[in-house]
């Protein structure tokens, strides 16, 4: 089941979106990925609304084995070509790409890192999006969720409204992880330097929380 927006599914704007260009992201994994799950042991990762695959090759690279999440058929077959080119077969074995609405799509297993990063839609609001992130995480495992804080959002973006971005402490709130279950290991506003479309550098926000379920 896909969330009906004006007569449209989300998989039929999130596509629409990718085909308007050639490419719609970087190619590069986001870089509070990098920073909090570079000396994580691998294991098995869920990656939600992966988009063109970045951040699920890079965890594939580091031995990590990865359902890629995204509503958009096209996104998820930039991403499997993206693990193609970038490792072959072997590479692209460590992941499995699934195409779910994430306004429904519910994993069937737990993870030992789900991931989010800016996960931001004009059609599904962030709460329905990660809904299930905790969830999906078993115990000792790691949920890491980053996003463009709404106080310093990236210059020239689609920012409809507000209500598409959040801070650190409503991630806690809305997510269920503020009992016994869950050490919070980072939760806090995240400032970097990036370059703005006229050039020149910019500087950003990044709300990001990093919980390990307690065991």
């Amino acid at each position: 089941m896909e969330h009906n927006h004006g007569g449209r599914t989300s998989a039929e704007v999130w596509d629409e979106m990718y085909r308007s260009r050639p490419k719609a992201w970087s190619g590069r994994p986001n870089p509070q990925l990098v920073a909090e799950a570079a000396d994580l042991p691998a294991g098995t990762a869920l990656d939600l609304g992966c988009g063109e695959g970045a951040d699920a090759v890079w965890l594939a690279e580091r031995g990590w084995s990865v359902t890629a999440v995204d509503v958009s058929a096209v996104a998820l077959h930039r991403a499997a070509a993206h693990a193609a080119e970038a490792g072959g077969d072997e590479l692209a074995d460590r992941i499995k790409f699934v195409r779910g609405d994430l306004a429904t799509w519910a994993p069937h297993r737990g993870f030992d890192l789900v991931s989010a990063q800016y996960l931001h839609s004009t059609v599904l609001p962030w709460q329905e999006a990660l809904g299930s992130a905790a969830d999906a995480v078993v115990p000792g495992g790691t949920l890491l969720i980053v996003g463009h804080h709404p106080d310093a959002l990236p210059p020239g973006g689609n920012h409809v409204t507000e209500d598409m971005f959040y801070r650190p402490d409503d991630l806690v709130r809305e997510l269920g992880i503020e009992g016994p279950d869950w050490e919070v290991q980072v939760l806090e506003r995240r400032d970097r330097t990036v370059t703005g479309p006229e050039g020149g550098e910019v500087t950003i926000g990044d709300s990001v929380l990093k919980a390990r379920r307690r065991a």
